[in-house]
Order: C-alpha cells, then structure tokens, then sequence
C-alpha cells in the first residue's frame, strides 16, 4: 500500500471545530493502515448508490458518468499500487472521496448525499465476507475432495480406532478420514449462515435515523447482488452479528483442523508410524539431522488459538456498546481479517499436506494387534449366543485380565482356555478375535463396515457434486 506523507494534521470535518486533531487523535483514529483492503467492494458499494442517486433524480446522467469513471480509475490505481493513501483521511471512505472530489470536482461532493460512513462501513464489510467465503467455500471443497479420495482408494486399509487415545475398536481408514470430511461439511454450513446473515444491504440507513432524501434501498442492494435490505436504521449500522457469524465459524473451522492435524502429528512420529508427511510439509532440525518434523501441522494447530481470539475479542468488543455506531466498532476489521487470512493459510497447508501423505499400512496392521482390539467383539459374540450383555462384558474382561498375567496372545487364545470362561465359545470364535475382519461385523448405519463407507463416500460426493450444480 502506498502511504502519502502528512506534513500537518488536518481536522476532517472543518466547520464544527476551531483547531487541527492532535497527532494522538489522528494516529488512534486512522484505520487506513489495515481497512485499505476493502478498496474494492468500497467502489462497488459507491458506483450502486450512485446508481440510485441517479434513479431517483439527486444526481444527473453526466454527474453518475464522472463518478463511475472517476472510481473506477481509482480502482485501477489501487491496483496496481499507485494511489497514496492519507492517514490524516483516516480510512478507505475518505481516501477514496477525497481522491474522486479532487478530480471531478462537485459531482465527487455529491457522492455521500443520503448516506454515512456508519452504513458504508457496515456494506463494506458485509461484501467484503461475502467475497472472501467463495474463495474460502472452494478450499473447503478442495480439502474435503482430498479426504474422499483417499477414503476411496484406502478403502480396505484397516487401523486401530481410539477412544481416551487408547486402542478402542478396529476401524477402515477411511472411516476416520470420512469423519473429518462430514465435520468440514458442517462447517461449510455455517459458513453459509455467516454469507446469509451477511447479504443484506444498511445503505441507505443514514448514520442511524435513515435519510432526508428519496432513496430506493431496494434498488441499491439489487445493484450490488444481495437478498434483500436491513429492516431497522438503527439496528443497520451497529449490528455486527454478521461479523460474529463468520469469526466463530472460523474458530470452529479452526477447531476441527486442530484436532486433525493432532492426529497427522501423533501419526507421523516414530511411536505411531501410520503415516509419513512429504519432504515439502516438513521441516529438519538446526542441531539433529535425523530429525522430520510435522510443522506444517503444528502450525496449523498453533493458529487455531488466534481464530479463538479473534471470536473472543469480537464478542468481547460488542457486548457493553449502546446503539447505535460507536467508534469502537473500528476494531472489527482487524479480527475479522485476520480470521480470513488464518482460516484461508490453513486450509491451503491442509490440502498440501494430505495431498503427499503415505500410508503405511503395515505399521496400521500391527497396531490392530495391540490392546485387545477385539474385545467388544468377543462380548457381542457371547450376547448373540443368549448371554445377557453385561455378563458377556464380565467374562471378557476376565480373560483380557488373564492376558495381561500369563502373557497369553489374546488374539491366539486356544479354545479350551476360552471355553473355561464361558461354554458358549465355539469353533467359530477364530474369526472373532481377527482384528481385521471387525470392521465387516458392524452393521449399523453409518458403521466402518465397507457398504457403509461405499455410501458415505457416495453421500460426500453427491453433495459436492450438487453444489457444483448450483
């Protein structure tokens, strides 16, 4: 961004005051420094009510005609990093309108005719996440393409499920890979929420009574592509609920990236073995050479903490302010950016990261073999045969204790010793205590048995697909 240097301090709004801001009014009231990326829907948000100006007779053809051409070279300029932004204008709506007034005079001035900069604010910052949750929806996509895919082409690769991060139950691969596709889905969900709650137009709402002029909000919103308008003047220019929206979905995006790149790094370490991250994703040590460490995953755990913040702080910032537009609501932009650019990084490292993971499926299989994966089995096996659940329970927790005792193989144990916990084991109980074949015997919707992922996979599919379609 290319700053202007100030050689004085200007007041802004000359009639009302004898003398020059001080330099700490002007340095704490500047917002330009950060707010300057909101240049583009600033524009936007300018040509449409100069649109309706027009409509309703405040501006001429010739007075709309300057205004559009004069944006949009600032637009250009911008762009291409030749404009000079002021701090002593304070932010982008006044860099912007000083900069058009200065080059088409009078017509510039009647720009902000039935209008404020609390409801230009508000409109900038509502495009401004609509804009950013496309790019953002089409990572989610990415990320959740990814994880199908390797669903699909892992999907007879059996490995230890946990609960308490103690092996649990045996699952298909693909089952813990589906998992975090269907919490990425939820949270694409309530990206579209915060993009609802975000695409409705306050311009036109005044600083917060409404307008002495005939405008047409209607109109003004239909011009920039939104739903519809806000109902309420005062309500249009202190709420923020949208902002609020997309910051905690970004903490809950953040929460379940998290919680996955927890398991890429507990995966990736020597203990577990289960996978192995490419040479891109990862980083050596400045003193070990054997060392390849999963920072990109840390990182990605790490930022959760800062979305956290952001939502915290917002909140925090919100909850004590009287209606209408306080000058504290500046400080939204900074949190809300920040969450953008966190949630937009992290999901770009997610994608690198799965894209080049190894499976090693053999240090999976081993693991099945450790902690009695197949005990739940055993006692759903004995509850089939007429004994009631929780006695099943009790026997095999018998025989897990004398494993533990005698060193016996749980998953070798011969006949004659089960059957001196509970006559009802018969020969078949061989495939029961296979590890591998579990999965299959799981016949609940939604299971980690084969039809099931088939139809889970079909199902993440088919509403990528659908959205695709839209």
């Amino acid at each position: 961004m290319k700053k202007k240097t100030e050689t004085k301090n200007k007041k802004l709004w000359g009639g009302r005051f004898a003398g020059a801001s001080s330099d700490i009014t002007e340095r704490m009231s500047a917002s330009i420094q950060y707010d300057a990326r909101l240049y583009r829907q600033d524009i936007r948000g300018s040509i449409a009510h100069a649109r309706m100006l027009k409509k309703t007779g405040i501006l001429t053809a010739a007075e709309l005609e300057a205004i559009e051409k004069g944006l949009r070279a600032i637009e250009k300029e911008i762009e291409e990093g030749r404009f000079e932004f002021s701090a002593s204008l304070e932010d982008i709506h006044m860099n912007i309108e000083a900069a058009l007034t200065e080059r088409i005079g009078d017509a510039g001035r009647k720009l902000h005719t039935a209008r404020s900069r609390n409801d230009q604010i508000a409109l900038d910052l509502r495009l401004y996440l609509l804009d950013e949750a496309e790019d953002i929806d089409r990572l989610i996509v990415s990320l959740v393409s990814v994880l199908t895919t390797l669903a699909e082409t892992n999907i007879d690769v059996v490995m230890p499920g946990y609960t308490h991060l103690q092996v649990a139950q045996p699952v298909r691969f693909a089952q813990h890979m589906l998992a975090h596709a269907w919490a990425l889905l939820r949270d694409r969900e309530r990206l579209r929420r915060a993009e609802r709650a975000s695409s409705l137009s306050p311009l036109g709402a005044g600083a917060m009574a409404g307008v002495n002029y005939p405008t047409d909000r209607a109109y003004t919103a239909g011009e920039l592509g939104l739903a519809g308008i806000t109902a309420n003047s005062m309500d249009s220019v202190s709420d923020r609920d949208f902002a609020l929206d997309f910051v905690y979905f970004a903490a809950m995006l953040g929460l379940h990236l998290s919680r996955f790149c927890e398991e890429l790094v507990l995966w990736s370490s020597a203990e577990f073995g289960f996978i192995r991250l490419s040479d891109e994703v990862t980083t050596g040590s400045s003193i070990m050479p054997q060392k390849r460490n999963p920072d990109l995953a840390e990182l990605v755990r790490g930022k959760t903490g800062r979305l956290y913040g952001n939502l915290v702080s917002l909140l925090t910032m919100l909850k004590g302010l009287p209606l209408t537009y306080n000058r504290d609501l500046q400080e939204d932009k900074e949190r809300v950016f920040d969450s953008v650019d966190t949630v937009k990084l992290s999901l770009e490292g997610m994608i690198a990261m799965l894209s080049g993971i190894r499976i090693n499926t053999e240090a999976m299989k081993a693991a099945l073999y450790r902690n009695f994966s197949t005990a739940t089995d055993l006692a759903d096996y004995l509850a089939r045969k007429g004994v009631p659940f929780r006695q099943a329970h009790e026997i095999v927790g018998g025989l897990v204790r004398h494993c533990e005792e005698s060193g016996a193989d749980f998953f070798a144990l011969p006949l004659e010793t089960l059957r001196g916990f509970s006559e009802h084991f018969g020969e078949d109980i061989r495939e029961i205590l296979n590890p591998e074949s579990s999965p299959e015997r799981k016949l609940s919707a939604g299971s980690t048995a084969r039809g099931e992922i088939e139809k889970q996979i079909a199902a993440v599919k088919k509403i990528l697909e659908g959205d695709a379609d839209d």
